[in-house]
């Protein structure tokens, strides 16, 4: 089998693929034969060692990856959620984190699938419980997870308010269902944010960072809720390492949340990692059991994705950083 083995924390050059034994799996585990993985922003950042949930399961080497689609030995075309391990051409995880390909997706797509519209899913339904009548505004809407956000609340009958940061990204947005589109390139952010929503935001989306989230929560209706899943301005725009004075000013600069605060103007700010989540594998199995059922009844399309080889992984992960692509970017084993 081959994998990308990453040693020790650094730039694109620490993507290293190695050759080695085929997997062997154990009692209550499951074999893929991968034939496309998933790429996401959170495999930069284990890249980057910065990620604390990679330190505290794997540390290193490591292979980055947490979504995979390919055949189980009995021939079965599944997508499985790997946490870690998944930048691979094999992978083992336990059963329970093997579903089957929806018949409509290919397997780029399948592997597309997963880890931001469970992200997405988690966020909108147990963490923010929507009701038809809110307001949300979604950062980086073009993106995997915020492409999500954007579907999922439409089709739970939400006004949705899309941020994007260039003009080439808004009819992507619009095409999935937004009310109404920001592009920050060219448009004053909050002023327009305003504008469409003078009451403020029911539900705040938003995984830029110190960039954004003191006037995301600022801009929360009474009763509001600010969802913190990401911290992607506090890191590097397709240089590979993290500039480590900005990333000291940067925390310094985040925001800190008084709950007197919070209390008095009746606002919520949560957060969560969706690595930590394997942790409840009931929690994953409720979530990708309703997933699939929308897939099924067409509610939820295949998400557009670009594909790369495996040897062009440190090209994938350069352009996901840049903050340029649009949908997902996938590896084809």
């Amino acid at each position: 089998m081959r994998r990308v083995l990453v040693r020790s924390a650094g730039g694109y050059e620490k993507l290293e693929i190695v050759e080695e034994p085929d997997l062997v799996p154990r009692e209550g585990e499951e074999l893929v034969n991968v034939q496309a993985i998933g790429v996401n922003y959170a495999d930069c950042i284990v890249r980057m060692g910065l990620y604390e949930s990679a330190k505290a399961y794997v540390g290193w080497p490591i292979t980055p990856g947490f979504e995979v689609a390919g055949t189980t030995e009995d021939g079965r075309r599944v997508v499985a959620l790997t946490r870690f391990g998944g930048y691979a051409s094999q992978v083992v995880v336990p059963k329970a984190q093997v579903f089957p390909l929806p018949r409509a997706f290919s397997m780029s797509q399948a592997a597309a699938f997963p880890v931001v519209n469970l992200t997405a899913y988690y966020a909108l339904h147990d963490l923010c419980r929507l009701r038809p009548d809110m307001t949300l505004l979604v950062h980086s809407a073009a993106g995997g997870v915020g492409s999500a956000l954007v579907t999922m609340g439409k089709l739970q009958g939400c006004r949705v308010v899309g941020v994007v940061g260039s003009a080439h990204k808004v009819q992507h947005v619009k095409d999935l269902g937004a009310d109404h589109v920001i592009d920050k390139s060219s448009h004053d952010l909050w002023g327009a944010a305003e504008r469409i929503s003078p009451r403020g935001y029911d539900v705040i989306l938003d995984a830029n960072g110190v960039e954004t989230l003191g006037k995301s929560f600022a801009h929360l209706a009474p009763t509001g809720r600010l969802v913190v899943y990401g911290f992607a301005s506090m890191l590097p725009r397709g240089r590979g390492k993290p500039a480590w004075p900005k990333l000291a000013v940067d925390w310094v600069r985040t925001p800190r949340f008084d709950p007197l605060t919070m209390t008095n103007e009746n606002k919520s700010v949560m957060a969560f990692n969706l690595s930590y989540l394997f942790e409840r594998q009931d929690l994953l199995a409720e979530s990708m059991t309703a997933l699939m059922a929308w897939v099924d009844a067409g509610k939820l399309p295949p998400p557009p994705v670009t594909t790369f080889s495996l040897a062009d992984v440190a090209e994938a992960q350069r352009l996901l950083e840049q903050g340029k692509t649009i949908g997902k970017l996938v590896l084809v084993v």
